[in-house]
């Protein structure tokens, strides 16, 4: 048995996560460009499992708190993720790498803002 607290804690614990996967992702290709990303091996495997991180800490966010954050767009992280961890077809390094040019950098801070939203409203 959880009380409401102690939930709350837990969907906040999971946006704090995807703030720091979106900053490795962030950190791993700085100063990169999309053919030395793709080249780089092990920066492109540990950029793609963030990616994928990203989506699957998502999927912990209440349907209330996605619906109250509708900048944020949780369906498609989610299918994201999905696509990258299940190896489906339609993702392809130049679509990855619009998602950590443009994406990531507009997501930061709408996470950020969002968990500092529901901190200051818990207080």
């Amino acid at each position: 048995m959880s009380d409401t607290s102690h939930e709350g804690r837990e969907w906040r614990f999971y946006v704090g996560d995807m703030i720091e996967f979106c900053e490795k992702v962030l950190s791993y290709t700085h100063d990169m460009d999309q053919d030395a990303f793709v080249a780089d091996g092990l920066t492109y495997d540990a950029t793609l499992r963030n990616l994928e991180l990203i989506g699957e800490a998502a999927t912990h966010i209440p349907d209330k708190v996605r619906e109250e954050y509708p900048d944020i767009p949780w369906y498609a992280i989610v299918g994201t993720r999905n696509r990258l961890a299940h190896g489906y077809l339609g993702l392809n390094d130049h679509i990855i790498w619009t998602i950590i040019q443009d994406a990531i950098p507009q997501l930061l801070p709408a996470l950020q803002n969002l968990l500092n939203t529901t901190s200051e409203d818990a207080a």
